[in-house]
């Protein structure tokens, strides 16, 4: 994991200290971070979950996001400008607020909602694409082996993702906004 200031995403990270409880990542609301997984995972048997699906990984990202910046104006003691001896050489609290929700809102779309889908559906599009060109299989393989496979890739794709947004957004976003 990294040890970026502005990692405010991972638990060692940011401005939350290891063991203190947040709500979005230490509670089964996390859980509505993979709804859209679920959903494309369900696409070709129930194609209208998908968009509510969406709806719910979205809305669980922008409430974490509310939550860093809430988070961050909250326990920032040093009225607005950093406590320095000169008002540029640290951000005031509404900026360091405003970039915790930025990275936050920015690491979960991609970790939690782009990334992972669009790996669910290209392993539900192979598998549905596989199955309908063996011969011989029961239609019920045929019907669900699509999103079986969807549904049990989902705890070994999102560790990897995770990492490597963490690397793709500490090499390119991250260092703008530490400037």
């Amino acid at each position: 994991m990294t040890k970026n200031p502005l990692a405010t995403h991972l638990h060692q990270d940011g401005d939350q200290k290891p063991g203190e409880y947040n709500i979005f990542r230490d509670s089964l609301l996390r859980y509505c971070g993979y709804a859209n997984e679920v959903g494309e995972s369900f696409r070709y048997l129930y194609p209208k979950f998908v968009t509510p699906s969406y709806a719910v990984a979205f809305g669980y990202c922008l409430a974490d996001s509310v939550s860093a910046g809430y988070h961050v104006m909250a326990v920032t003691e040093d009225g607005g400008d950093g406590g320095s001896s000169s008002k540029y050489d640290t951000p005031s609290k509404e900026k360091r607020a405003a970039i915790a929700m930025f990275d936050t809102l920015l690491w979960q779309s991609l970790a939690s909602v782009a990334v992972p889908g669009g790996v669910i559906n290209t392993i539900v599009r192979a598998t549905r694409f596989t199955v309908a060109r063996a011969v011989g299989l029961p239609l019920v393989v045929t019907k669900w082996a699509p999103t079986v496979m969807g549904l049990g890739s989902i705890p070994f794709i999102v560790t990897p993702i995770d990492h490597c947004v963490d690397f793709a957004l500490d090499n390119s976003t991250r260092k703008y906004l530490e400037n």
